[in-house]
């Protein structure tokens, strides 16, 4: 079996596959505080949010790696550099694609790389302090996990000659993959690109040694990459931008014919070389190659010409309007030109037979001359880009004209098959589906695009509509997997039958076994890349093929599908009466509850993460790892010790990454309301007033009382009223051990005693998304669990510090505990914080309740999706329980008798309620 071929694999959101086939990658130049005097100001300034919109245009304007500069001596370079590359890693859009840490000083690269998002590039390392710091730093590229750029400069200087530049890179080569181990696809040699036509006659072969050595370079050192920047060779030129251009058009022209297949240039200002100018191109190719003697006089000669007065606005040349219209669409698609292509496409489609024609006449042939000129070199992929935007443009104006003639023709259901595609919510990327879209409707089928972050009801029911034939699911990063798997629950739970495929870069055919199909009864069909769609869509819907092809497929899932059985058999479960006869005895004739000092709602904005650091409970962030033990103990444990000691340093660093560069945001809300209980509901007065004072996370100000709180125990309350459902324990136990209810700990209706509930939302998951797709990006897969399995860990220690707090400042019941965090962890408090869908109230809806009563998205940013998972996902809601005797317990199986009863005491038809308990517990339905 040949190896596998060697690129060059970058990314930031998005990968960036660096191949034969692209010939060329734009490195974005306007974001350089030394090449753009522009974007210098900004930075100098500190009009960050300009800086940002500089790094847009560049992605828009089609570069493909964005070089980033601070290199000023008025400038703090470091500080700026981390600022800008933080506030553009927010930004989907420009974090999509690599950046390159570009800086002279090693402590600004290494700062930088502190910052990507993914597999960037360093530009630069050299030989120019010699070889010991060029191993060291060339070391620390490799640990980074980047790429780097490598210039031709040794101890001597810069390489001014083929000769030297050849022999620098020849020597840097060698000792980077002989000595480091740098993995050669890695290395982008810049060869130093020096300007020409200066005047010195000295000068006058530069372009022309950078040509020639970029071919020998690409020829005797395998895998590498020859980058440069662009600007340098038109130096002399400064302050006539079309002769600029043009320059740099031709030399890109010929560097590339020799190798180059990497540069930094203005990606929004690159003319086509067979659009250049004849005369011009002649004079400036005259100068690039160094044909003549007076190359550079005769270039002078006519630059002043193409020199545009300061101020002067630039005449558009618009004799190509004068064209026919096949003409001047083709003439617009290989110029990226927009302004006219409504105009031009309506003026085709009136002249054609039918609208779908246009497509297929003009606008393809237009494509077609775009796709010849790119294969030729003569176009660059900034301006393919651009071509497609006026295709998408074209096609989107004609589109509702030849659904139009469907109609009117009845050409409809000549199809294969009609598919519902869709990238699933909370996830932006979409690249991957649309051209599994385009290769699918090639193939006749009809496709039905619902686009980005569409969520799971709004995907099902344009299925029902629509009377499709498969659901197709797209995404990149971690939470679209998890968030496929809730789609093939709720198709189980709503009886679809239709097939599923899914299909992202971070899917896999073991995913798809392990988590998604055994949610689904009908067929879920993992799909490798767009060249696969066809086979499967089309073995999916052909009767003949179906059976066989399902088949082949459960084969695939069984050796997983075996680990998924189900518990044995439970213990004997009693009445329900039974049950509710041996209820735990508050002892509410002896005990009086407390009230708290803090009544209502209180809200704790950006909690600061410092704090919590000493609260997390550890040993569940080893369990998540699959390595068991207690923390500390589990650190010299003599099996799994070094694992554990080793995986803990790399958490604690990260860690502190967390908390000093604030990765993470904290927020919590939490209410404290009168409540008593009714048999198994908690009956709670409620109010969301808080007073002056509130979300100050440092000294966390109490709310004032609501009007309507009580001034004591007992005090009649009114206001609106909610009722908490509650399931109570049916197996059966000795007569001395209660059958549990978490109402039992609230004092019943008919004590007389007033009581009090609270409930709270925390979370410390917000910002994560940004710094998990970066890891995500990256293929750092370690890296992105390590990160969630923090966040988690902060919000149970934000949960675990609050409840505290709660105990000793808000409620106030326990003013004077003292328990260190292992006490805390080993819960030696009073009172208990049970979550609704863990054991003791194991249905997740009561979060629906929970989560209006503190309304937790606007007080703490936490929202619930259909299945009433937490978004953040590093949440953490409950209540609060105060009586001493309350515990923890684990409801087990219920029987359809209390099913009955809990779905009459929450007003809904029973089938929804087994739904639930099926998903939650052991339901008993007979």
């Amino acid at each position: 079996m040949p190896p596998s071929p060697r690129y060059t694999r970058l990314s930031g959101l998005e990968p960036l596959v660096i191949t034969p086939q692209l010939l060329f990658v734009n490195v974005g130049e306007r974001t350089n505080v030394t090449g753009s005097a522009q974007f210098r100001k900004m930075i100098k300034e500190e009009r960050y949010e300009e800086a940002v919109e500089v790094a847009r245009q560049q992605v828009e304007n089609g570069a493909q790696i964005l070089d980033v500069n601070m290199d000023e001596g008025l400038i703090d370079s470091e500080k700026a550099m981390v600022r800008f590359l933080n506030l553009i890693a927010s930004e989907p859009d420009i974090a999509r694609i690599p950046v390159m840490v570009d800086s002279s000083k090693w402590s600004v690269i290494e700062a930088g790389l502190q910052c990507l998002q993914g597999k960037g590039v360093v530009n630069s390392i050299s030989l120019k302090e010699g070889e010991a710091q060029f191993i060291e730093h060339a070391r620390k590229v490799l640990r980074y996990g980047a790429a780097a750029v490598v210039m031709a400069f040794d101890e001597t200087g810069q390489a001014d000659t083929c000769a030297r530049k050849v022999e620098i890179c020849t020597r840097a080569y060698r000792i980077l993959t002989e000595q480091v181990g740098f993995p050669p696809e890695d290395i982008i040699f810049d060869p130093n690109i020096f300007a020409v036509a200066t005047g010195i006659e000295e000068h006058d072969n530069y372009a022309v040694d950078f040509i020639q050595a970029t071919r020998i370079i690409k020829d005797t050192l395998p895998h590498c990459h020859v980058s440069g920047g662009v600007s340098n060779v038109s130096f002399s030129f400064r302050g006539n931008e079309t002769v600029r251009a043009a320059i740099h058009s031709v030399f890109l022209y010929h560097a590339i014919k020799a190798g180059m297949d990497m540069g930094i240039v203005n990606a929004g200002a690159l003319p086509i070389y067979d659009d250049l100018d004849p005369e011009l191109r002649e004079r400036v190719e005259d100068v690039i190659l160094n044909r003549r003697k007076d190359g550079t006089e005769r270039l002078l000669d006519i630059a002043e010409r193409y020199k545009g007065k300061k101020g002067e606005k630039k005449v558009e040349d618009l004799a190509w309007r004068e064209k026919s219209v096949r003409e001047r669409l083709a003439h617009a698609l290989v110029n990226g030109i927009d302004a006219y292509v409504e105009t031009d496409t309506e003026e085709a489609r009136t002249q054609a037979t039918r609208p779908l024609d246009v497509i297929e006449g003009p606008l393809m042939d237009g494509m077609n001359v775009v796709g010849d000129l790119f294969g030729a070199g003569k176009m660059f992929l900034p301006q393919v880009v651009k071509s497609a935007r006026v295709m998408k443009k074209a096609v989107a104006y004609l589109l509702p004209y030849i659904e139009e003639e469907k109609l009117r023709t009845g050409d409809v259901g000549k199809s294969n098959g009609k598919i519902i595609m869709a990238t699933v919510k909370g996830d932006v990327h979409d690249i991957g589906k649309n051209i599994v879209g385009v290769v699918l409707a090639c193939n006749n089928f009809e496709v039905v695009d619902l686009g980005v972050m569409v969520p799971t009801q709004t995907i099902l029911d344009r299925a029902r509509a629509e009377q499709a034939d498969i659901i197709g699911l797209s995404g990149l990063i971690t939470p679209s997997l998890e968030e496929m798997t809730h789609v093939a629950r709720e198709m189980q739970r709503q009886g679809f039958q239709m097939p599923l495929m899914i299909g992202g870069a971070t899917t896999s055919r073991a995913h798809t076994a392990l988590k998604i199909d055994p949610h689904y009864s009908a067929p879920t069909i993992w799909v490798k890349d767009a060249s696969r769609a066809v086979g499967v869509a089309q073995s999916l819907i052909s009767r003949d093929m179906r059976s066989a092809f399902v088949a082949a497929n459960d084969a695939d899932y069984a050796e997983i599908r075996a680990r998924h059985k189900n518990r044995g058999d439970a213990k004997r479960l009693v009445t329900l009466g039974k049950a509710r006869g041996q209820k735990f005895d508050g002892g509410w004739e002896h005990y009086t509850p407390p009230a708290p000092n803090t009544p209502g709602l209180t809200v704790l904005d950006d909690y600061p993460l410092a704090e919590l650091v000493d609260y997390v409970d550890w040993t569940p962030f080893f369990n998540a790892w699959e390595l068991f033990g207690k923390y500390p103990a589990i650190l010299t444990d003599a099996v799994v010790g070094a694992q554990a000691s080793e995986l803990f340093r790399d958490a604690q660093a990260m860690l502190r990454q967390i908390v000093e560069e604030k990765w993470l945001t904290a927020k919590a809300v939490f209410g404290l309301w009168p409540a008593n209980s009714v048999g198994d509901d908690v009956e709670i007065m409620w109010s969301r007033d808080r007073g002056p004072g509130t979300g100050d996370p440092g000294t966390a100000s109490p709310s004032a009382a609501p009007a309507s709180a009580p001034d004591s125990p007992g005090s009649p309350v009114p206001g609106p009223r909610s009722r908490l459902h509650f399931l109570r324990q049916q197996v059966d136990k000795p007569a001395d051990r209660p059958n549990f209810c978490l109402a039992d700990f609230i004092a019943p209706k008919d004590s007389g005693k007033q009581d009090w509930i609270g409930a709270f939302a925390v979370t410390a998951g917000i910002g994560i998304d940004a710094h998990v797709a970066r890891f995500e990006a990256a293929h750092d897969d370690y890296n992105a669990i390590l990160l969630k399995a923090l966040a988690d860990r902060l919000a149970e220690a934000l949960a675990e510090r609050l409840h505290q707090r709660v105990r000793t400042e808000f409620w106030g019941y326990e003013a004077a505990e003292a328990l260190d965090n292992e006490a805390l962890i080993a819960e030696k408090y009073r009172g208990i914080r049970p979550a609704p869908g863990y054991p003791a109230c194991p249905e997740h809806s009561e979060k629906g309740l929970l989560f209006d009563l503190l309304d937790a998205p606007g007080n703490a940013g936490m929202t619930l999706t259909e299945s009433f998972a937490m978004l953040p996902t590093a949440a953490v809601s409950g209540y609060y329980f105060s009586h001493p005797k309350s515990q923890y317990f684990v409801i087990g199986r219920v029987s359809k008798e209390q099913a009955l009863d809990y779905a009459r005491r929450k007003g809904v038809e029973l089938a929804q309620v087994e739904r639930w308990l099926a998903s939650n517990l052991d339901y008993d339905p007979e």
